[in-house]
């Protein structure tokens, strides 16, 4: 699995406090959203302690195709269920992680698939990834998504994190996507406020078909997007390797012990 994926891109960030009406428009946008979640996110988990907390945030704008949209369901699906992510979840202090999926594409547009679901096993984990097997985008209904809100999918992780009914000794925003931000407001301020709040956000940038080899999705992310404590980001070498980037990805933020487990 080492031998075909590029080893992680990481960068540690800092942030300051985010104001002004630019930040009211945005925290009103994940807050209609996340609302609506909120009963099911607490009737599916108890107030509980985990290791971490990990919301995924995954792209289903009008560039994801349905072969793209399988890789991100199937792979995450497939990533939580294998062997390494259960041994790294039983290894942990507490040997539970609390999971969230949801989809994003334009600013205002997204929807949850996975509300909070505390993993402690394989049999949870099996549970998890048959929601987000059925559930999940497939790709074929395209129109009217928009373009690429990375601000927003912060902005809506982010404010899971904050509504997260439990305690997790570390939280995540992991996003998946095959684009730069191209609508909704910048991604800095998006970052710098996640950051403050002490999340992390990672990303694996799926590589688009005309991708600039001088200006690669990952140097973007790598750059503008992820940050926090031990940030990183993964691009999978093809199609081939996203299940095997994202499984890689996943032990890392599970155990966050790099070395010995890849």
């Amino acid at each position: 699995m080492g031998g075909s994926l590029p080893p992680p891109r990481g960068r540690l960030g800092t942030g300051r406090k985010r104001s002004g009406p630019w930040l009211r428009l945005a925290v009103f946008s994940a807050a209609t959203f996340c609302g609506a979640a909120a009963h099911a996110a607490d009737a599916n988990i108890a107030v509980t302690n985990v290791d971490v907390a990990i919301v995924f945030a995954v792209d289903f704008s009008s560039s994801i195709d349905p072969r793209t949209a399988d890789l991100q369901r199937e792979g995450h699906a497939a990533a939580l269920t294998s062997p390494k992510i259960i041994s790294a979840i039983s290894e942990n202090h507490i040997g539970c992680i609390a999971v969230a999926y949801f989809e994003w594409a334009s600013a205002g547009h997204a929807r949850t698939v996975l509300p909070w679901t505390r993993i402690c096993g394989l049999e949870d984990a099996k549970a998890a990834a048959a929601v987000i097997r059925r559930s999940g985008d497939t790709g074929y209904i395209r129109r009217g998504r928009g373009g690429t809100s990375v601000s927003a999918a912060i902005d809506v992780g982010s404010l899971m994190l904050d509504r997260f009914p439990g305690n997790a000794t570390r939280k995540v925003i992991d996003i998946s996507s095959n684009g730069e931000n191209n609508d909704g407001l910048p991604v800095q301020p998006s970052r710098e406020s996640a950051i403050a709040k002490g999340h992390t956000i990672n990303a694996i940038a799926i590589p688009p078909s005309d991708e600039d080899p001088k200006q690669p999705l990952a140097t973007y992310f790598a750059r503008s997007v992820i940050g926090g404590s031990r940030a990183f980001v993964i691009s999978p070498a093809g199609p081939g390797d996203y299940t095997a980037a994202l499984r890689r990805k996943l032990v890392i933020e599970v155990s966050m012990n790099v070395l010995s487990r890849l």
